[in-house]
């Protein structure tokens, strides 16, 4: 089966921004296996960990081992099963990471009803602002996909994110103090809308002022092999020398590759924000294994090439 394979502007968005989004997606019919394999959570009362824990250890979604193949993560007839073989879900993956990618992890992340949070003798509070697991150097990534499989509503929260962040290498921790960003984004979606990020964005559960509880699904993975020129390369052009910069007299088509790799995101600052322009470049050589690619001469201009 031919699979539909990203194109090079979505992958130069992927590249820039560190997300791709797709709303309402996967069917119902998988929606609804998926939130009866997930069980339901008993009545507010108790720790609210506790809670937690038993409604996860009744639940049918399986414990994987890390490292075991993305193919063979999920049994046959179940919701993950079903969800990991969509052709659109298929298709990016393969994009980002090639074939036969590798399951790091799974979670079902879960924010509970304020009712839970007063019987517990609590307060519903939001997630900190984070990047996953630890600091990451490498230049290759992961892909995170998070599964809503109902509707989110404003009032229910929604994971919020950052674009553009991906490329920082900051610690976990050093985040916790950043609660909102200019140009961070909240997942208020309809049911079966799918979220495909790069591991290092910067991201965080907002908090539930809803009377139902809010679900979301995350599964991790990494390439087992070959990452690079993974999507439908038919329109991938490299630029013939460099364009005008600064000093221009029209606006540039947005519907480039140059054009998406440079676009500044609201919350780049007048100097390090320039960085992010490199690490784009770095990443989209990478991407393409073309060593000398540049834009706006950011590269060519570091490394003297005449």
């Amino acid at each position: 089966m031919s699979l539909p394979l990203l194109s090079s502007l979505d992958m130069a968005r992927f590249t820039a921004r560190g997300f791709l989004r797709f709303d309402g997606v996967v069917p119902d019919a998988i929606n609804q296996a998926f939130l009866e394999e997930a069980g339901s959570f008993g009545a507010p009362g108790g720790r609210i960990r506790k809670v937690y824990g038993e409604a996860l250890a009744a639940s049918s979604i399986p414990e994987v081992p890390a490292g075991t193949p993305l193919a063979q993560a999920y049994p046959e007839g179940s919701a993950l099963k079903a969800l990991t073989e969509l052709p659109l879900f298929q298709g990016v993956v393969r994009s980002l990471l090639g074939a036969d990618p590798i399951f790091d992890h799974h979670f079902l992340h879960v924010t509970l009803p304020p009712a839970y949070h007063q019987a517990a003798g609590g307060e519903a509070v939001s997630q900190h602002t984070h990047q996953d697991s630890t600091v990451d150097p490498r230049l290759s990534f992961d892909v995170q996909v998070m599964y809503y499989p109902h509707e989110v509503t404003r009032p229910m929260g929604g994971t919020r994110f950052i674009p553009g962040t991906h490329l920082r290498k900051v610690s976990e921790v050093a985040l916790g103090r950043y609660q909102n960003i200019r140009g961070q984004q909240h997942m208020v979606c309809p049911a079966g809308t799918l979220l495909f990020l790069h591991h290092g964005v910067w991201h965080g559960g907002g908090v539930n002022h809803a009377d139902r509880t809010r679900s979301m699904f995350k599964i991790r993975m990494r390439a087992s092999g070959r990452q690079t020129r993974c999507w439908d390369t038919a329109d991938l052009k490299r630029p013939n020398g460099q364009r005008p910069i600064y000093f221009i007299k029209g606006a540039p088509d947005p519907d480039t590759v140059e054009a998406i790799l440079m676009a500044p995101e609201p919350w780049f600052e007048q100097d390090t924000g320039r960085l992010e322009m490199i690490n784009r470049v770095k990443l989209w050589r990478y991407l393409t294994e073309d060593p000398d690619w540049d834009v706006d001469y950011w590269m060519t201009r570091l490394e003297g090439v005449h």
